[in-house]
């Protein structure tokens, strides 16, 4: 009794590594689709990094 126990957390922990890819690919694909919907409902992403204006350059 004990060693099916035993082999069953075995197949267990053997199988956790494997799986833990999929997390990553269903919370992009959540954050993904939630992004989606919001631009439907006309919300834009702004990128908070913003460039120079070419017209004023700082000198170092």
């Amino acid at each position: 009794m004990k060693i099916k126990r035993i082999l069953r957390l075995g197949v267990v922990l053997a199988a956790l590594p494997a799986l833990s890819g999929c997390w990553y690919l269903a919370a992009g694909g959540a954050g993904a689709y939630g992004g989606y919907k919001m631009k439907e409902k006309g919300y834009t992403v702004q990128n908070p990094i913003t460039k120079e204006k070419s017209g004023t350059k700082q000198s170092k």
